[in-house]
């Protein structure tokens, strides 16, 4: 499967203030876009059970002498039924002008400060009372495997993270990072020198310089970034290549769960956010050589069952759906139909098929024993879940491995290049 559409777009920033608590409503602000990793397991002791997922953060570095940025945090509450979100302001920093959006709708929220003590009584039991957080109050109660998509924005006044360092020479941006997907984006007029993490650099459309990466390890990442005048920032024109699009903002994501290989068959989803104002549908094309059946979609920010049909290119323009010049007339399409996206918000859509390809699925060896899965990934982010009986023999490329609650074998693939990866994976019985 190849997508059509590639859009732009990581754990919660640890926190706390000593800020009175203050109820706010969050006044207008841009929104974004913000898939799924496992949660982390604690080995001393059970982690309460993940309330977040698809976390992004971009720092804007302000003025150094003010030892202030400002945080653009994206992220997607997952606790069923949920009413409200809690999100910490890290200790040691002083935070200032809040503000918190839904993005699907573009609507602005209401929210609170409260003490930690107030948030283990309002909804979130292992706060810690030592911190003050952001209490969100939700547009509506969490979709049951969905999300309510947010934008927190918010301004830190922190010396210790960033400041002038090397006798005034040089400003220094030092973080222990728990998001796994970040931007940084330097002040105008400043040039990059020194960064301790693997990160694309990119130009913002204003010349600012934004350094992003992603981190695929559990642990948080403790960044260090170096930068040094460089004179006047001029504008450029935004970048027209996808090679130099952020690739850790990149919200799409797919999960691929292995039947018997036998059967040479695998469900899949993918979720895709939809950003531009009036679009109301998604065009998927189904990647040579495979078969896609059973195909279903899913508004993830209501829960909505979406209509969906299967088409061949040729049909498209016929249809009035034709949108990419690409599409080849015995192309197998599939079309998710969903309400327009409203100015200011977004959609967040989860495509799900049954695909058959006996070459890149298969069995191999001398006795037929041995599960062979060989496949292409584009996206960032991508897992692969083995059939329940079988064990990880060998994976070409690092991935992260961890057990599903039903004893399966998931590898998650971390991709910050933007090329595929050729992924071969072989596993055989227990």
């Amino acid at each position: 499967m190849r997508p059509l559409l590639l859009l732009l777009l990581s754990l919660p920033l640890l926190a706390a203030c000593t800020a009175p608590p203050r109820s706010v409503t969050a006044p207008a602000a841009i929104a974004t876009p913000a898939a799924d990793f496992p949660p982390q397991v604690a080995e001393t002791q059970p982690e309460p059970p993940p309330r977040e997922a698809d976390e992004y953060t971009r720092y804007e570095l302000l003025d150094p002498d003010s030892s202030q940025f400002h945080i653009l945090f994206e992220v997607t509450a997952i606790t069923p039924g949920a009413t409200v979100y809690f999100n910490p302001i890290r200790k040691g920093s002083t935070a200032s002008g809040e503000s918190v959006r839904d993005q699907a709708t573009g609507q602005a929220l209401r929210f609170e400060v409260v003490s930690g003590a107030e948030a283990r009584t309002s909804g979130l039991p292992e706060a810690d009372v030592a911190m003050d957080y952001i209490r969100v109050r939700l547009l509506r109660p969490v979709p049951a495997d969905g999300g309510a998509r947010l934008l927190i924005e918010k301004t830190y006044k922190d010396p210790l993270s960033y400041n002038w360092r090397k006798g005034g020479e040089r400003i220094v941006f030092s973080r222990t990072l728990g998001v796994r997907r970040n931007a940084i984006v330097l002040p105008a007029g400043f040039e990059l020198t020194a960064c301790n993490a693997p990160a694309q650099v990119l130009t913002e459309p204003d010349g600012r310089f934004a350094v992003s990466f992603m981190h695929p390890g559990p642990e948080t990442f403790p960044l260090v970034i170096e930068a040094r005048r460089s004179g006047k920032a001029q504008a450029i024109p935004a970048a027209e290549s996808e090679r130099l699009s952020e690739r850790a903002h990149q919200d799409r994501a797919i999960v691929y769960l292995l039947q018997a290989p036998e059967t040479h068959a695998f469900d899949l989803y993918h979720d895709y956010t939809e950003s531009r104002p009036g679009v109301d549908r998604y065009l998927n094309v189904v990647r040579k050589g495979s078969t896609a059946s059973k195909p279903s979609a899913r508004n993830l920010d209501t829960g909505e069952t979406l209509r969906v049909e299967t088409l061949k290119g040729e049909a498209l323009p016929k249809r009035g759906l034709s949108e990419e010049a690409d599409i080849k007339p015995d192309d197998d399409v599939v079309v998710a139909h969903f309400a327009p996206v409203p100015a200011g918000g977004s959609a967040r859509i989860r495509i799900a098929e049954t695909y058959t390809d006996p070459q890149s699925y298969r069995l191999d060896g001398p006795e037929d024993n041995e599960l062979i899965f060989d496949r292409t990934f584009g996206r960032p982010r991508n897992a692969v879940v083995l059939p329940a009986g079988w064990l990880l023999t060998a994976s070409s490329i690092p991935a992260q491995v961890s057990e599903t609650a039903d004893g399966r074998i998931r590898l998650d693939f971390v991709n910050p290049r933007p090329d595929e990866i050729a992924v071969l994976i072989k596993a055989r019985r227990r």
